[in-house]
């Protein structure tokens, strides 16, 4: 599986789509906002160019692509005011794999700069909106070029699945059964996903060094954990899932073992020895904190309907977010059947227990 060419949200906007089902992701974004606010406050109290240069990295598409940038706007035009300067101009680049819909971001940009202009008036800006399709763990810009960069929920994916997870002499899977770590993986499948993770994110802060200006900032959040090897994630319930359909001969034994999950959810210490290592960017921030694993759900009256519901509610935003690579591995035709299963799987988990995702937000600088 070449992870580049089937790793993207579900486009579109239909009932399984990312644009339906990313209200977790955007309640990520509000509360990290702060911390957004407070980076870009102090870079424009030092710095603040003619054209300003920002970039979104896995911006995938639907309501939440463009809230960044608006609230980096708000930011600036906040910090312009104070300071009684006039605004930039803005170039923004939103990157996503190649597989993500960019047809939908483009459609979305006319309303968007109605809004912008009505909202901020003629003096804003202007602001000028561009794609900038391929993996952010490779080259995107050129040298010196971009001032901000901001990345929510994207960087927990890896470029591949580790390699090392088959055996290469005779092909046999290691983490047999399962599709990420669990409790019953060997020591070698947390080994390969630590050492992929570790190779991933210094590429990722190698390359956006050297586009980055002197004085630049990045922003990032992506899934992470307390302890890394726990098996409490939500694919491992994924992977359960799969085996009872497996049990029921509804899918192949095989197509379960060869299939692995191309993310990994990082401590807190794991991504501050790859910083410190890498060195090229200063480590400013590292906050951690949870969030509910159906945050966003919106409740009603019925306690035993929104248990059911809030259930459901996780079973579709890891749909919108997994089904593209899952498809590639198992038949379209049975996802409805995996995912309705999942669901009800997730609501029992959530019915034992408070499950939490575990968030990790850095701000790093260049000096």
């Amino acid at each position: 599986m070449e992870v580049e060419q089937v790793l993207h949200m579900n486009g579109g906007v239909g009932k399984s789509s990312y644009a339906k089902n990313s209200s977790l992701q955007r309640a990520v974004i509000s509360i990290t906002r702060p911390i957004l606010d407070e980076s870009i406050t102090i870079y424009c109290n030092k710095m603040l160019p003619k054209c300003l240069r920002i970039a979104d990295l896995g911006c995938s598409s639907g309501p939440n692509t463009l809230t960044a940038v608006s609230n980096i706007f708000d930011i600036i035009e906040a910090s312009s005011q104070s300071f009684i300067i006039n605004s930039p101009t803005f170039q923004v680049f939103l990157n996503d794999l190649p597989g993500n819909d960019f047809n939908a971001v483009f459609q979305s940009l006319s309303s968007f700069y109605e809004k912008l202009k009505k909202d901020k008036g003629d003096k804003f800006g202007p602001c000028f909106i561009t794609a900038m399709p391929g993996s952010f763990y490779g080259r995107l810009f050129p040298d010196n070029s971009i001032h901000i960069v901001h990345s929510s929920y994207s960087l927990h994916w890896l470029s591949k699945v580790p390699r090392e997870l088959v055996n290469d002499e005779s092909g046999e899977a290691h983490n047999k059964g399962n599709i990420y770590i669990t409790n019953t993986s060997p020591s070698i499948v947390f080994k390969s996903y630590l050492d992929q993770f570790q190779k991933d994110f210094t590429n990722f802060l190698r390359y956006r060094s050297q586009e980055i200006v002197s004085g630049g900032i990045m922003i990032l959040t992506f899934i992470g954990s307390i302890q890394s090897d726990s098996p409490n994630n939500i694919y491992e319930i994924l992977g359960r899932t799969l085996n009872d359909m497996v049990k029921e001969n509804i899918i192949e034994a095989k197509c379960v073992e060869n299939f692995n999950v191309p993310a990994y959810f990082p401590s807190a210490k794991e991504v501050k020895d790859v910083i410190e290592k890498e060195r090229s960017l200063c480590l400013q921030k590292l906050n951690t904190f949870e969030i509910d694993w159906d945050a966003g759900f919106i409740t009603s009256d019925n306690i035993d309907n929104d248990k059911h519901n809030s259930g459901k509610y996780v079973s579709d935003y890891i749909r919108a977010v997994a089904e593209p690579i899952l498809v590639t591995q198992f038949e379209e035709t049975i996802m409805d059947e995996l995912f309705n299963r999942f669901a009800d799987k997730v609501n029992e988990s959530m019915s034992n227990e408070n499950w939490k995702y575990v968030n990790l937000v850095i701000s790093l600088t260049k000096n």
